[in-house]
């Protein structure tokens, strides 16, 4: 065989895992965007079964396609505090399960009386995808035609990865090579070293197939490349873990034990099925006998069952690994110093799903909503009664609201600047207001406190009649808020009929404190300095009303 087609065997092979790298990205994307919903519906069932975290880690990789961006998602979620390093576990578990179905799906392809025809009639979804991608008229439809053309160019790839292969096949130095090549523990490095490159087990797994089909290795050394390839799948979640809390490193270091662990199970069970039957038996055998003369499903199938079986002997082992690894990264004193903020809902490792990511961002946005109030009520509480307990506290939370403000609008650029669906890119566009507004609404509480000081450097304070009416300005803003959040978590208008109701209301009740105010000034109820601080509570006030409302009218463009 001449030197220019092994040197075109290679460029083939490496379009190949180029188009198939593609492929698994096109597809990723669009499925996450056009499953979003049901995604997020299943993350927020994550409780403490660990057979529900298994199938949600499982369900989740399935429908995007991708094990790294789930377990890098996961990740995410424990450094926000959000899951536990137990759920955390669990849904890893799954992932592991999940991204089996993409072997699965290649099998299916190189499975029939004609493979090369089978392949040529799933490869055909390419074009199919592509013009509905470029003549639909919806997002949606667009959406779906990225999933055809995606799921068709991972025919196309594996097509010229088979046609390399085949190529290989007749060259006898490549053929006695690989063929020398039989010490397990080499190919197990092997398959793990390929995929941490590569940073996908799918193409590992998928290589290492189509390798099987055309008789360049046996079943068996197949078998352990694919069981390296687990390995190597694990250094996504160690970069993602890089950096970031002691949680996320932990949940990493289960991702990578985990993993390595199945190895090793299987490595020793291999030996010993080897041992008792005398030489006679190995996993090789054993899959060709039980699915016989289609290499293909064989390999598919015992990653399939790898997997699984793998999942079922650690679950019970959870506390155990997680116990371990919180002795190898262990609690540390400078871990134990308070923070000046931090983001509850929202980390850097979710922006690699984007559906999901959006999701997190509405939850940290009505948290930062929830402590801008909280810092509101404390200041009415100051004013009023000069009761400076809750300073401290305040003080705080206006250091909180300032940090996420900062933080969330860096992760909104990056999030926006992502593939989403119409809806969430319309919800996206409009957080860089609300963050605004919410900001605002922490300046103001502070405005108030400083006029509470004020009064108490003067050794002054308002009269009852002033505290009884910004006791009843209180209860209408704190009633709006109540509306305007049920409005912006559930989209609910007539919930935001209801706040624009009171917010005329507070418009009124701002109105009549001006004109109190002037009463008892010309009565000698109050003095100048105490009428000052009353007249910009009040105003504030109305302003933290209207910022709120802003909040709510935000769902209008969604």
């Amino acid at each position: 065989m001449s030197s220019t087609a092994v040197i075109s065997a290679i460029l083939s092979m490496l379009a190949g895992i180029g188009i198939f790298l593609i492929a698994c990205s096109t597809m990723s994307s669009n499925l996450e965007a056009v499953s979003s919903s049901k995604l997020r519906a299943l993350f927020r069932k994550v409780s403490g079964s660990k057979m529900i975290g298994v199938g949600i880690g499982a369900v989740t990789t399935a429908a995007i396609q991708s094990s790294g961006a789930t377990t890098v998602m996961i990740i995410g979620f424990v450094n926000a505090g959000i899951m536990t390093l137990t759920q955390a576990a669990t849904v890893i578990y799954g992932a592991n399960i999940g991204t089996t179905i993409t072997g699965q799906i290649v099998a299916l392809g190189m499975t029939g009386s004609n493979r090369v025809s089978t392949t040529v009639i799933f490869s055909a979804f390419a074009g199919i995808g592509a013009l509905v991608s470029l003549f639909g008229s919806r997002d949606q439809i667009k959406r779906w035609g990225g999933i055809f053309s995606g799921f068709g160019m991972l025919f196309v790839g594996l097509s010229m990865m088979s046609s390399s292969m085949e190529t290989f096949s007749h060259l006898e130095a490549v053929k006695q090579f690989l063929a020398g090549i039989n010490n397990i523990i080499l190919l197990v490095l092997v398959g793990a070293v390929f995929t941490a490159i590569i940073q996908s087990s799918s193409v590992m797994t998928s290589i290492a197939i189509t390798m099987v089909v055309t008789g360049l290795i046996t079943l068996d050394q197949g078998i352990y490349l694919t069981m390296g390839s687990n390995i190597g799948s694990c250094v996504v979640a160690m970069i993602a873990g890089i950096g970031s809390g002691k949680n996320a490193r932990r949940t990493a270091l289960i991702h990578l034990l985990f993993n390595v662990g199945g190895v090793v199970v299987f490595l020793i069970l291999g030996f010993l099925i080897s041992v008792t039957s005398g030489g006679t038996l190995d996993f090789g055998i054993i899959f060709e006998r039980l699915f016989p003369h289609v290499p293909q499903i064989q390999l598919a199938m015992f990653h399939t069952v790898f997997n699984t079986l793998t999942v079922l002997i650690f679950l019970p082992l959870t506390g155990i690994l997680v116990n371990i690894v919180s002795r190898i990264i262990p609690d540390r004193e400078e871990d134990e110093k308070p923070e000046e903020g931090r983001l509850y809902y929202v980390d850097r490792n979710m922006l690699k799903t984007p559906p999901i990511a959006v999701d997190q961002l509405k939850k940290e946005i009505v948290n930062m909503a929830d402590i801008a109030m909280r810092n509101y009520t404390y200041s009415l509480d100051a004013i009023c009664t000069l009761d400076f307990s809750k300073q401290e506290q305040f003080e705080k939370n206006e250091k909180e609201i300032d940090f996420i403000n900062k933080e969330l609008v860096r992760f909104v650029v990056e999030l926006s600047q992502l593939p989403l669906s119409e809806k969430d890119h319309r919800f996206v566009s409009t957080t860089f207001h609300t963050i605004s507004d919410l900001e605002r609404v922490g300046d103001y509480a502070e405005n108030i406190m400083e006029y509470a000081d004020t009064l108490k450097a003067e050794n002054e304070g308002f009269s009852e009649s002033a505290v009884s009416e910004v006791a009843y300005m209180r209860e209408h803003i704190e009633k709006l808020f109540d509306k305007v959040i049920k409005a912006y978590t559930m989209k609910d208008k007539e919930a935001l009929d209801e706040a624009y109701k009171i917010e005329d209301e507070i418009d009124r009740i701002t109105a009549r404190m001006e004109e109190n105010h002037i009463i008892r000034l010309n009565e000698g109820i109050c003095t100048a300095i105490v009428g000052s601080q009353y007249m910009s509570l009040a105003s504030n006030s109305e302003r933290i009303a209207d910022h709120f409302i802003n909040m709510g009218k935000m769902v209008n463009e969604w």
